[in-house]
């Protein structure tokens, strides 16, 4: 009879045979300590209620419940006390979200730019321009972006040089949004073709939305929704997939639309139209 096997003692740190297998505990991460609160208080400004209600929000007791209610920040800080003050020249405000506009010098204008107009405040060659539009207007404006002179719609003018420059940034992620006439019946996967993405000369071109409007026997009408702004890219882009656009009219701008505005005439935005158009733009 062969004699049995030595038991083998088990290593240490491992489980006994039979035994519970008992993982070892893992280190403990040392807990950060909590972040000090952010003081926004300028005691020489103004009640931040009072801000709130110059601004248009309701009135001050409505403000002070927005403020405990948690939802307004001050320069990114939730502030909920009612006794905090602020710099309304310097402070930057949102309430759920939405930027609180409180430089009253600022303006933003929304123009239906009518066929044939070029975008740009004075013409050299004399053609018509975005200056006859706004000739009573006291402040320096300039566009936000531009229109081809072919295409029709909506165009921002402001004398807000940040909210300019963000706006007509790519990187802004402001979706455009334009209603465009083009040759022939398009086919049932152009859509998902666009929204894939097509090769033009400066580069690629996704688009962020696309809906069929309306097909007719020779033409269709399509919705197309865009980030970018290079020199008319709807049409090359539709060039490029053998539906040249006959007309194109740029109906939306993030949240602002050229609803039932006619060509030729401006609006003055709203704070609120305002406020949620700068933060969009991440302002």
């Amino acid at each position: 009879m062969n004699p049995p096997f030595p038991r083998r003692r088990p290593a240490a740190g491992s489980a006994r045979p039979g035994g519970p297998n008992r993982p070892a505990r893992p280190a403990r991460r040392p807990v950060p300590p909590p972040a000090e609160p952010v003081d926004v208080h300028d005691p020489d400004g103004v009640r931040l209620q009072k801000v709130l209600a110059s601004a248009g929000l309701g009135s001050r007791r409505a403000c002070e419940e927005l403020i405990t209610a948690g939802r307004v920040t001050v320069d990114g800080h939730v502030v909920t006390e009612l006794g905090v003050r602020v710099d309304p020249q310097r402070a930057v405000l949102h309430v759920d979200g939405m930027r609180v506009v409180l430089d009253t010098s600022l303006v933003t204008i929304a123009l239906n730019k009518p066929l044939g107009v070029v975008s740009t405040m004075h013409d050299p060659e004399g053609r018509a321009s975005l200056a006859q539009y706004v000739a009573d207007r006291p402040e320096r404006l300039f566009h936000v972006g531009r229109l081809d002179a072919e295409t029709e719609g909506l165009l921002l003018l402001t004398n807000d040089g940040e909210l300019a420059h963000r706006l007509s940034h790519p990187s802004s992620g402001v979706v455009k949004t334009y209603l465009a006439a083009v040759e022939g019946r398009v086919p049932q996967g152009l859509g998902a073709r666009l929204k894939k993405g097509v090769q033009l000369d400066d580069g690629p071109v996704v688009v962020d939305g696309f809906r069929l409007v309306q097909a007719m026997p020779d033409s269709t009408l399509l919705e197309i929704d865009l980030h970018e702004g290079r020199n008319r890219v709807v049409r090359r882009l539709m060039d490029e997939v053998g539906h040249p656009v006959t007309r194109l009219v740029r109906t939306r701008i993030g949240p602002i639309r050229l609803g039932e505005l006619k060509p030729g005439r401006t609006r003055v935005l709203s704070a609120p139209e305002v406020g949620s158009l700068m933060s969009q733009a991440g302002l």
